[in-house]
């Protein structure tokens, strides 16, 4: 995941050159704001990845005499079949009817994307894992 990571900080660092020549040249607040903003989502993406390789270390793809017998064996978790992504998106179409129609329906569009966002987040709380960390399953 390094070198994700140094390829993702360079697009950011391509996105924040050129909002600052864009900026400083065009004098123009919507396309430097969008220049920043893919700036920012790409320095979170950076920050992200160069977090989980400082946690979890070199992948088994990562290295170049790599077998096939050290990535074996379960990947990660992945949930099943989940209401939750429906009552989101259904959320999210109420409150961008709400900014149309008014202020009533934008709150109970937040009110039903906030429930739909806090089941996401908890509907697998409570589940146990293996305990088997990646370095584990790679020794």
């Amino acid at each position: 995941m390094k070198t994700e990571a140094v390829l993702f900080a360079g697009v950011a660092a391509f996105f924040a050159v050129a909002a600052g020549s864009y900026g400083w040249l065009a004098a123009d607040p919507a396309g430097t704001a969008v220049l920043i903003v893919a700036f920012a989502m790409a320095s979170l993406v950076s920050f992200f990845l160069a977090v989980q390789y400082r946690r979890r270390g070199r992948r088994p793809q990562d290295l170049r005499d790599a077998e096939v017998a050290p990535s074996t064996g379960p990947v990660e978790f992945f949930p099943p079949d989940s209401p939750w992504p429906l009552t989101v998106a259904t959320g999210f179409i109420i409150v961008a009817l709400g900014v149309v129609f008014g202020l009533w329906l934008v709150l109970i569009g937040i009110g039903v994307l906030g429930l739909g966002v806090l089941g996401m987040v908890l509907e697998h709380a409570g589940r146990q894992d293996s305990g088997e960390s990646s370095a584990e399953r790679s020794a």
